[in-house]
């Protein structure tokens, strides 16, 4: 039996699950989601974490693997996500698996075959994964690519694709335009726990040193300090 610890902590919000996973099934069981309050990521995470263990019977010392979202989204919420999740990983020596938003959101839609994932990266952008989703239960998703598109960009680039999102302004803005969008549940760490499941079973980890944020739009501060030509 392996214990899997599913964490997001990408967007305003956030959550952790615990999910308990046996050799040779893809199924796991949640045993149970707690959200988190988007603001004080910093304070909360690891006292939550080990309440939501100990909720359960478990201490950190129980976990076989992480799962945690690497991006896109707040750069704040996945630096302070990212580092626990650094530091008990390598405490612990446990795997990571590092999943992306926007293969959690692609999943978690009914269309399969190629999908556009999206999700509002604010100022009137999209972040957009452009994915291949195996036709099963708990599908695969094969990415072609993940990047930042304004408005207009996307309308042209989704057009004719089935596209998933968990943002229903997004879902609302562009369905006017005559986008083809299913709006799903924000997909939560139970969520993640299942994807990251699967990854470990393909081998797909990476060690503490390894585990970057997917930011995929700069920073401001990255932005502003280039030179102006």
């Amino acid at each position: 039996m392996t214990l899997l610890l599913g964490v997001d902590t990408s967007g305003k919000n956030g959550s952790l699950a615990v999910a308990r996973a046996l050799p040779g099934r893809r199924e796991i069981d949640v045993l149970d989601v707690m959200p988190l309050t988007g603001g004080a990521f910093s304070a909360q995470l690891v006292p939550q974490i080990a309440a939501l263990l100990e909720k359960h019977g478990h201490s950190k010392r129980d976990l076989g693997a992480f799962a945690v979202v690497s991006g896109p989204g707040s750069f704040t919420g996945l630096r302070v996500g990212l580092a626990a999740i650094k530091a008990l990983a390598e405490v612990l020596e446990k795997p990571i698996v590092a999943i992306s938003l926007l293969e959690a959101v692609a999943c978690s839609g009914k269309a399969r075959g190629q999908v556009f994932a999206a999700v509002d990266a604010g100022r009137g952008d999209v972040y957009v994964g452009d994915y291949v989703v195996e036709p099963e239960v708990h599908a695969r998703a094969q990415m072609h690519s993940e990047r930042l598109l304004s408005g207009e960009e996307f309308v042209i680039a989704a057009n004719g694709k089935p596209v998933v999102t968990p943002d229903a302004a997004l879902a609302e803005r562009f369905r006017t335009a005559g986008i083809q969008i299913e709006l799903i549940e924000y997909p939560n760490g139970g969520v993640l726990a299942q994807l990251g499941w699967e990854h470990l079973n393909r081998g797909e980890t990476v060690r503490p040193e390894e585990l970057e944020a997917n930011y995929i739009r700069h920073s401001d501060a990255e932005i502003f300090s280039k030179p102006a030509r």
